[in-house]
């Protein structure tokens, strides 16, 4: 059946109602020990920043080459986008092959598939090595397209690209869920996993082989000397190393790389159901707009459904709880629901040519490398990006560090044309944010309830909580100065120049912002 956002799902969803707060499925079914608060002045070989799957995955390969390794997370380990992924291993990046073909070559094309396709058997081979305990499922991979006017067409040029690179993809007219579609381009085996498990084990190895992680530890800068030096915010320690890894979200220092005007940052969308039907197998994303995502996950022998998409560029939208509760319908429609446990959003980074930024920070830091712009599909270019990173740290050379060096020459026009759109969207929302002339009033609020209002004058980002207690912050982003808008379905400031994100209090949630909001 065709998805019908005017069908009538009373019946489907009389007695489900989405989650109050968000909560990722993965978080929810791990345990993690807590690890400590960096102190005090520190020195080691190599700091890894950011305890997502490119820092994890780094600092486990790097300690098994006998190296001295600190992490480091300014929040809680795996509680940025891994801890929020739909956890696809797949060489399958949507409608990419294409892309790489007309952009680039077919050369590079075909190399970015067989980078692709090495994380997936790397980490194939390590949960098999050691019995790791993940639900890892081989599947096929599906990309369909709904509407003859709509990702047909584009899906038929992808089509040309796999046949034109010799990638196993076949051509279909039919899928195993019960959604009509004009096509599609299935690619077998690939792969579906627990994430959080797969890398707690990483990460547990990591500390049994001499690793230290520090948690809730805030780099707020870089300095590039001949041994960096990472500033804990706040406080007057450090870590002095030979090598810093940035595997957070954006860099954890810039160092004059514009990487906030080059990068792109988009939210999109989770739910994790319980189905009336069952899910027969293989993980599906649409070619057509919006996107949805879709695979099965199984915990406690319980089947759950992973339902995902709604993308859109970070703080550009206003009720943001819609795209639950169209991900609620498009499910229902498809498979009825018996209830929605957990529900929860991502942001993820896209670079102006769709290639990930994977290496040396900028020509002047040979000591700080990176790994970002991974573009919704980081469980095998984050972990393509640890195994290039550990070769670039030990003196390896790696066959994919040209084409994703961070200063890699991309094709120019269409660069300029991404990257004049792009800041064009921030010149915007940097003047029409302060022309903002709503008169909301933060006394009108009612309990969880937030929204900008004007107080003595100022344009002030107000939440009541459910005791109701009134938070008020200044709702300029403390990275560039944007206005921040209200997300109502995560309770945060989200800015709509850069991604930054802050909770209802001004606490930092997602970078590039280190510092923040203050209080009124």
């Amino acid at each position: 059946m065709k998805y019908d956002s005017n069908r009538d799902l009373t019946r489907k969803t009389a007695e489900t109602e989405l989650p109050e707060k968000p909560y990722s499925f993965w978080r929810a079914t791990t345990e993690f020990p807590a690890f400590p608060t960096l102190e005090q002045e520190l020195d080691t070989e190599i700091a890894v920043v950011g305890a997502g799957i490119t820092g994890i995955t780094a600092a486990y390969l790097l300690v098994l080459e006998g190296r001295k390794v600190v992490l480091v997370e300014g929040d809680r380990v795996l509680n940025g986008t891994t801890g929020h992924t739909t956890a696809k291993v797949t060489s399958q990046h949507g409608l990419i092959y294409d892309h790489l073909r007309s952009h680039f070559s077919d050369e590079q094309a075909r190399l970015y598939y067989e980078g692709a396709e090495e994380a997936k058997a790397f980490m194939q081979q390590l949960v098999q090595d050691n019995g790791i305990d993940c639900d890892w499922q081989e599947e096929t991979a599906y990309i369909y397209a709904e509407n003859e006017d709509g990702g047909l067409k584009q899906l038929k040029k992808e089509m040309d690209a796999y046949r034109e690179l010799g990638l196993p993809g076949e051509w279909v007219e039919s899928l195993p869920i019960p959604l009509s579609i004009e096509g599609a381009i299935a690619l077998p085996g690939q792969a579906r996993f627990h994430p959080l498990q797969y890398l707690k084990f990483l990460l547990l190895e990591f500390l049994r082989l001499g690793g230290t992680i520090y948690e809730n530890t805030m780099i707020s800068e870089v300095e590039n000397e001949e041994r960096p030096r990472l500033l804990v915010q706040d406080r007057d320690f450090g870590i002095r190393c030979d090598t810093v890894i940035s595997g957070s979200h954006y860099p954890v220092t810039d160092q004059n790389g514009f990487y906030f005007a080059r990068l792109q940052p988009e939210r999109s969308y989770t739910l994790a159901i319980r189905a009336e039907t069952p899910f027969e197998g293989g993980m599906y994303i649409s070619a057509d707009e919006p996107k949805h995502s879709l695979r099965s996950a199984t915990f406690d022998d319980q089947q759950y459904i992973i339902v995902g998409g709604k993308g859109h560029r970070t703080g550009q939208e206003g009720d943001t709880i819609m795209h639950y509760a169209d991900l609620e319908m498009f499910a229902g429609n498809l498979f009825g629901l018996h209830d929605i446990p957990y529900r929860w959003s991502s942001q993820d980074l896209y670079s102006l040519d769709k290639l990930p930024c994977i290496g040396q920070l900028t020509s002047d830091t040979p000591n700080i490398l990176v790994g970002t712009a991974y573009a919704k599909w980081g469980m095998t270019t984050g972990t393509l990006a640890a195994i290039m990173l550990t070769d670039q740290v030990m003196g390896r050379d790696n066959r994919y560090a040209e084409l994703f060096d961070p200063a890699r020459k991309t094709p120019f026009l269409k660069r300029m044309q991404t990257a004049v759109e792009h800041n064009m969207t921030v010149a915007k929302e940097l003047v029409t944010g302060k022309l903002d002339f709503n008169r909301h009033k933060a006394e009108d609020l009612k309990p969880d309830q937030g929204a900008v209002v004007w107080q003595r004058g100022k344009r002030t980002g107000a939440y009541r909580d459910p005791e109701g207690n009134l938070h008020l912050v200044d709702t300029t982003c403390t990275h560039m100065g944007c206005e921040l808008q209200w997300n109502e379905a995560e309770r945060s400031w989200d800015c709509p120049c850069h991604g930054g994100r802050f909770d209802y209090k001004g606490e930092v949630l997602e970078g590039p912002p280190t510092e923040p909001l203050k209080k009124r």
